[in-house]
């Protein structure tokens, strides 16, 4: 394990990074011992940072959730990192990628919890059950490592690698539609770029959640009621700058668009 210097010192370095939008060098160069742990505990102190300076936690975010990703980073299994107030954006509202350092979008499925989950042993019927409503999101990705030339550490350490998030206007019970097999189009300045549907992630984005719960349930972290849970990208990353618009519909759900300036 890192010492608590190091680790503080990483995760300070990435929060000034997120202020001054001036990327670092991978964190995997410079420690090549550094593991998943480590950065779960630079992803902290970096959550820490923010909270401080008055933000709050409003739910949690499911990342290398596709075996594509998991295959480019070596790893099996998804990571996850904290949302927080500052990083939300309502639908019609422009997200302004200057506030960025090189932002990219994922459309999925955003889940609002009405009951909180406790792993481990939740279930896919245990999600189903705790959830208020679910609704098409856009996730910006960013990432404060320079040149997104990361491992799976440096995302984790980096929160992996949140950006800010839009949530779609329509919201459904996911007890009233087949998320696995919910289609989605994502279209970019009116061009379908991506088609999918929910089983590109684990199977349905509500296994995702139950992944989620579980994994944080060992850590004895709860998901609360009220939290927002994005379930993972069910669309290749598409890089962003100003002028850029992007729409994703979902079968039975609905859609969502954001603009960018």
């Amino acid at each position: 394990m890192m010492d608590t210097q190091t680790i503080e010192r990483y995760g300070d370095e990435l929060y000034a990074s997120l202020l001054s939008r001036i990327p670092v060098e991978p964190l995997t160069n410079r420690e090549p011992g550094i593991t998943i742990d480590d950065a779960y505990q630079i992803q902290l102190r970096m959550i820490q940072r923010r909270l401080d300076a008055g933000e709050v936690v409003i739910g949690k975010k499911i990342g290398v959730t596709s075996k594509v990703v998991m295959d480019m980073l070596g790893v099996n299994q998804p990571d996850f990192g904290h949302l927080l107030s500052g990083m939300v954006f309502n639908e019609g509202e422009p997200v302004d990628t200057s506030k960025m350092i090189a932002p990219k979008a994922e459309a999925e499925v955003a889940f609002i919890l009405a009951r909180d989950l406790t792993g481990p042993g939740v279930t896919a019927a245990d999600v189903l059950r705790a959830t208020d409503c679910v609704m098409p999101c856009f996730e910006i990705v960013d990432s404060r490592i320079k040149d997104w030339k990361i491992k799976i550490q440096d995302t984790v350490a980096d929160n992996a690698s949140c950006g800010v998030l839009t949530l779609g206007g329509t919201r459904r019970s996911p007890r009233d539609l087949d998320l696995a097999l919910a289609g989605m189009v994502l279209e970019k300045n009116g061009e379908i770029i991506s088609t999918s549907c929910g089983a590109s992630v684990q199977g349905s984005p509500v296994n995702a959640v139950a992944w989620l719960a579980n994994t944080l349930g060992r850590l004895g972290i709860s998901l609360k009621a009220g939290d927002v849970i994005l379930s993972g990208s069910q669309s290749p990353l598409v890089p962003v700058k100003a002028g850029d618009s992007l729409h994703c519909s979902v079968g039975g759900l609905g859609s969502t668009s954001v603009r960018f300036i």
